[in-house]
């Protein structure tokens, strides 16, 4: 009898050690969006740990966000119904972002959109920058910031900061830059993004966020339901390859035009339109009319299924509309669920494209001694 209660203790000794050895997978460990942040953590380069910071407000909303790239992960909001809806395309894992190219949620550095063959003259010096995008620099290049490792700090329930220590070269950039990502959720369920940065020698930068948005909530359905709203009168247009010609062309009486409110399609397939042919949709920097102003409302999205609104604030001039063109049916996000073409929308707030090679626009120089700042908010709501 003694042996055999001793066989059983053993026993129930060992399948409390299997137990606690075994991996956690209960509701309690995933996030409100369904993530599971162990498929978040691990080493990069083999010293860059990585892994994801979860924000939440008193109003119950949720924002996660990885520092690999700094990216937004998931965002949960209310919808019509009162029912939490997660609103940006995104992955399920740190391999899927190291392994799939995507821009899906990241802080842009260090010159978001494109540069003219990726070319910038400094003080007389030419620089050759990486060449991505049709013969362009795009979002930094390559390996852009987007597929680097912030460092992340959680200040609070609600707050976090991620910095970039950026090697003089980096991408052939020039000078030692620090900048920081300061995400803030509001208690009016906002998410205040601010960009700071410094550098010890001449250089040009441009930041922004990268998110995907689809308010209906499912993103197996394009947004091209969405309706629009843009602040502003005119677009910087592009030629074929994507890059800016150095016009300003009014938005009146063509697809670009969503001063007032309007459904995104049918415009977004609009060909007859060259720029809407030349960007295989809107892939366009919309010149906003609110001057640098924050507290002017600059764009706004809403989906008619959810109810969900998006308001976009910005001290930048422009805001680049990106309507996911180039989704293909091939990329697998969140849930396992295949994201089809325009399953989103992109709204870039920034200087504009190739600004360092258009001296008529407003200038992306960063001097020692001074500090780059950027501020964006987005802005959730309903519309019942």
């Amino acid at each position: 009898m003694k042996s055999m209660k001793k066989t059983l203790l053993g026993t129930g000794i060992a399948l409390t050690l299997l137990s606690a050895c075994a991996p956690k997978q209960s509701q309690e460990t995933l996030t409100q969006s369904g993530l599971n942040p162990a498929n978040y953590e691990t080493m990069v380069d083999g010293v860059k740990p990585v892994k994801l910071y979860t924000l939440k407000n008193a109003a119950g909303m949720e924002v996660c966000v990885t520092n690999f790239g700094g990216r937004i992960v998931s965002i949960m909001v209310p919808d019509k119904n009162g029912e939490m809806k997660d609103v940006v395309l995104g992955f399920d894992s740190i391999a899927d972002y190291q392994n799939i190219p995507s821009d899906f949620g990241a802080s842009i550095g260090r010159y978001a959109n494109r540069i003219n063959k990726g070319i910038i003259v400094i003080d007389g010096e030419t620089i050759q920058l990486p060449q991505n995008n049709f013969g362009h620099c795009l979002h930094g290049g390559p390996q852009g910031w987007q597929y680097q490792v912030y460092e992340g700090n959680q200040l609070n329930d609600s707050t976090m900061t991620l910095t970039m220590k950026s090697p003089d070269g980096d991408a052939n950039f020039p000078g030692n830059v620090t900048a920081t990502v300061t995400y803030a959720l509001t208690s009016d369920n906002g998410i205040d993004i601010s960009y700071e940065a410094t550098t010890d020698k001449k250089t040009v930068i441009n930041m922004t966020n990268h998110s995907y948005f689809n308010l209906s909530g499912n993103p197996a359905n394009p947004a091209t339901d969405h309706i629009l709203y843009v602040n502003a009168d005119s677009i910087t247009p592009v030629d074929s390859t994507f890059m800016t010609t150095g016009e300003m062309i009014t938005v009146a009486d063509t697809p670009f035009d969503f001063n007032t409110p309007k459904t995104i399609a049918p415009d977004v397939t609009n060909f007859d339109n060259e720029q809407v042919k030349f960007g295989n949709g809107f892939d366009h920097n919309w010149v906003l009319n609110t001057k640098g102003d924050i507290n002017q409302l600059a764009a706004k999205l809403t989906s008619p299924t959810s109810g969900i609104t998006l308001e976009v604030y910005t001290d930048e001039p422009g805001i680049q509309v990106y309507t996911g063109n180039f989704l293909d049916g091939t990329v697998k996000g969140k849930k396992g669920i295949t994201y089809p073409q325009r399953a989103s929308v992109c709204l870039e707030t920034q200087h504009y494209p190739d600004s360092p090679n258009k001296p008529q626009w407003p200038s992306v120089i960063l001097e020692p001694g001074q500090t780059y700042h950027s501020h964006c908010i987005f802005k959730f709501g309903v519309e019942k």
